[in-house]
């Protein structure tokens, strides 16, 4: 496979005595106090977009007129169908046409559900890459004469969102990549001698910095770095240079936000392989949040940032096999559940090969975002759930002003008598009202539990929300 020139200034922050040779992890960045101010806005969003797209998209989960799979990842397909670089890139690059004005669609779609912020795949597994990049000449730069992460980019900010790149920092297509070093991650090749004879996977490390450092430097500034991924066998520094990688990121970029998927340690929040071997544990040298995938963590995870990405039906890729999707409800209370347990969601959309968006999507998203006109103050900038398990729904809260406490109490089935039960004392003075045309509603309290009346009507089929302002912190 033939190379660009390996862009200058590959070694942008070498500099950084303590990126090491020891492979040691390198002291924390920055103090707790940065960490927080850091850390701030993407607390607070709550909801995101993910974006799966590249050549997979195209193939819409058919390989050689046949469905590769009815359900599950189709961005896997290469590795799915075991095809060879040269083939795959053959079959797939003459499908994958975007469409002018794509990614305007993907930024109001996102700003109309109500999300914050969107990630999107900079380069997937398969190791093409949608920006216009001199690292290397599998790229939309190079194949499509088109710099189409900057097209994203610059749509995102024209609707206010922040931007977040997801990179895969295993590579399907790259001949130096070493796949053999591992016996867990994915490779279609896996199991058969490399076609070069031997390879040298420093060079493929140095062409992963590279890339990345064109990434957080030609696109001002970039919000979240969402790395995926590593094994037990094969992660960190012996992989990826991954301390030197971050450390580089945050030269470039000292605000930005990062995952844990650089590793796959007890230290990173990992307890094995699959999606759910996690555990709520994160040591900031490791990343900032925790990824848990396709699930909701039972409980939360008390004190660590973490996010959960999900799909819509079961692929991350499009897939035209796929039509396992997700109701309206599931979605909107899947967002009420993970706010009420402090976390985070990233749901995907998986565009065509021309950028346009499944229906099933845009429908999805729009029914999001009208219940979040509606309701999106009991989702932002809110905590975890002070009330424990709830039989009728969800709450989410906030500190007030003067030491009170507000919370957020997520109807899903409407009681009916007609009043609300809550497992705590409210005092005399508290308020409670309806989101939904802010009707006042009387509250009563006695014996540590408190009822409110709320009506014979719920005002949401999905997700009906009470404001119920306390004086005090709560008592439970």
């Amino acid at each position: 496979m033939s190379r660009k020139a390996v862009v200058a200034g590959l070694s942008f922050s070498a500099a950084l005595g303590f990126l090491c040779a020891s492979g040691q992890p390198p002291p924390a960045a920055g103090t707790a106090q940065q960490r927080d101010a850091r850390m701030k806005w993407w607390r607070e969003a709550r909801f995101g977009m993910f974006v799966h797209w590249g050549l997979y998209s195209g193939l819409a989960g058919t390989w050689e007129g046949k469905p590769a799979g009815a359900r599950g990842g189709m961005e896997w397909i290469q590795q799915r169908v075991k095809a060879d670089t040269e083939t795959y890139a053959k079959r797939a690059i003459p499908l994958f046409r975007p469409a002018p004005g794509f990614a305007r669609e993907w930024a109001r779609l996102a700003k109309q559900a109500g999300c914050r912020y969107v990630v999107v795949t900079s380069k997937h597994h398969e190791g093409f890459a949608l920006h216009d990049s001199k690292a290397g000449d599998y790229d939309a730069g190079s194949v499509l004469r088109r710099d189409l992460l900057k097209e994203i980019v610059e749509a995102l900010r024209a609707e206010g969102l922040r931007v977040g790149f997801y990179h895969s920092v295993i590579d399907w297509h790259h001949d130096q990549y070493e796949y053999a070093r591992s016996q867990q991650l994915p490779h279609p090749m896996k199991g058969r001698p490399y076609p070069e004879g031997r390879r040298d996977h420093a060079k493929y490390v140095e062409y992963l910095h590279a890339q990345v450092n064109e990434l957080v430097s030609h696109y001002g500034p970039v919000d979240i770095l969402w790395w995926d991924y590593s094994s037990q066998d094969f992660q960190g520094q012996e992989a990826w240079r991954a301390f030197d990688l971050m450390a580089k990121v945050r030269a470039r970029q000292p605000r930005i936000v990062m995952n844990n998927r650089l590793f796959r340690i007890p230290e990173a929040g990992f307890t094995g392989m699959g999606t759910a071997a996690i555990a709520p544990r994160l040591d900031p040298r490791y990343g900032d949040f925790i990824t848990p995938e396709q699930h909701i963590p039972e409980t939360g995870m008390p004190g660590v940032d973490w996010e959960t990405c999900m799909t819509m039906n079961t692929t991350w890729g499009y897939s035209e096999h796929d039509h396992q999707w997700k109701s309206e409800e599931t979605l909107i209370r899947n967002l009420i559940d993970i706010a009420s347990k402090g976390g985070n969601y990233l749901l995907n959309i998986g565009p065509k090969g021309d950028g346009s968006v499944p229906p099933e999507s845009v429908r999805a998203m729009q029914a999001i975002g009208a219940w979040m006109k509606v309701n999106g103050e009991s989702i932002y900038a809110t905590g975890a759930c002070p009330l424990g398990k709830l039989e009728w729904g969800r709450c989410t809260g906030k500190r007030l002003a003067g030491g009170g406490t507000r919370l957020y109490l997520h109807v899903f089935d409407w009681p009916q008598d007609g009043r609300l039960a809550l497992p705590v004392a409210a005092g005399s003075r508290a308020k409670a009202r309806l989101m939904a045309g802010g009707k006042p509603l009387a509250v009563t309290s006695s014996g540590g539990r408190t009822s409110i009346a709320v009506g014979g009507q719920a005002p949401d089929r999905i997700a009906s929300v009470v404001e119920l302002d306390l004086d005090n912190p709560l008592q439970r």
